[in-house]
């Protein structure tokens, strides 16, 4: 015995409309999206631990160049960076080099935003309140309209 044209359709038809269903259910680009978040939380992490253990090792000090009240971006080995704050577009900005005080004692290797394509950057940000000393790390590209910073 052998299948219709209409039933092959049909049968075809419906696996379709099933696939898209689950397609759309399972949603891989926010699947990514939500992974890069958590890797974007877990290096913000990282970066905040690396710098308490830097303050434990030198009697509460801070690294001294990490600037007051004003965000810098964190940049690589080089400290060349292309803006200095999350979404300035300024091309002359110089970037703080935190891993000249942080790598390799207090963390391996600076890590990068899960996106970032050019190594001059971390795309994190670092702001230090005059008031209290309290560091704020902000993740630059955060996704699905999500703010991504930790403070301490």
């Amino acid at each position: 015995m052998g299948f219709t044209l209409v039933e092959l359709m049909l049968v075809i038809a419906i696996s379709a409309i099933l696939l898209g269903i689950v397609i759309v259910a399972i949603n891989p680009a926010r699947q990514f999206s939500q992974a890069n978040n958590s890797q974007r939380r877990t290096d913000i992490n990282t970066i905040l631990n690396a710098i308490n253990q830097y303050q434990d090792d030198n009697r509460g000090s801070l690294p001294a160049f990490i600037p007051s009240t004003s965000t810098q971006q964190i940049g690589d080995s080089t400290g060349n960076c292309v803006i200095t704050t999350c979404g300035a577009t300024t091309t002359t900005a110089v970037c703080l080099n935190l891993s000249s005080a942080l790598a390799p004692t207090y963390i391996v290797s600076m890590p990068y935003d899960p996106l970032q394509t050019n190594a001059s950057s971390t795309r994190y940000a670092i702001t230090k309140s005059a008031t209290n000393n309290r560091l704020t790390i902000t993740a630059c590209d955060a996704e699905l309209s999500e703010s991504i910073s930790v403070a301490r």
